[in-house]
C-alpha cells in the first residue's frame, strides 16, 4: 500500500506529470492517503475560501475546493485506528522524533500501523522514524 503524504497529494492536484504517472502505474497497490493529509487538503483549501478578498479570489479558491474534494473522494482515507494511535503514543516521546510535528508524527503512525510506504518529498523529517518506508514519485 502507498500513502500520499499532503505535499505529494498537492502535486497530484496540480497534474504532476510524474506523479499521475506512478499513480496509474500501481495497478497492483492500493494506493490512498491518510486522514490527516485529507484534512490537511481541505482546511488549506477552506481557509482560502474564507479569506477571498474579491469575488475572483473567492470563486477560484470555491473551485480549487470541489476539486480537491473530488480527488480525495477517488483515493482511500485511511483512518487513525486503535493500531496508528498507541504507536504515535509510543513514538511521540521518543528521542528525536519530537521535532518531527504532531502532523508528521500521526502520518507516519498511520503508515506504520498499516505496513504502507509513505510517499512523500519530504525526507528530512519522515527519515527519523524508524522502520517507516519512503518513495519519491515527484523528483
Amino acid at each position: 500500500m502507498y500513502l500520499l503524504d499532503t505535499d505529494t497529494l498537492t502535486h497530484l492536484h496540480a497534474g504532476h506529470p510524474k506523479v499521475v504517472e506512478r499513480l496509474q502505474s500501481q495497478t497492483g497497490s492500493q494506493v490512498g492517503t491518510t486522514i490527516v493529509s485529507r484534512l490537511e487538503i481541505l482546511r488549506g483549501r477552506i481557509d482560502a475560501v474564507f479569506k477571498a478578498a474579491a469575488s475572483a479570489e473567492f470563486l477560484k479558491a470555491q473551485s480549487l475546493l470541489a476539486k480537491s474534494e473530488q480527488l480525495l473522494s477517488e483515493l482511500l482515507t485511511v483512518p487513525l485506528d486503535a493500531e496508528a494511535l498507541a504507536i504515535f503514543e509510543r513514538q511521540r516521546f521518543t528521542k528525536g522524533l519530537k521535532k518531527i510535528g504532531r502532523a508528521d508524527l500521526l502520518i507516519a503512525s498511520i503508515c506504520l500501523a498499516h505496513q504502507a510506504t509513505l510517499v512523500t518529498r519530504n525526507n528530512r523529517h519522515f527519515r527519523q522514524v524508524p522502520l517507516l518506508k519512503l518513495a519519491n514519485w515527484v523528483d
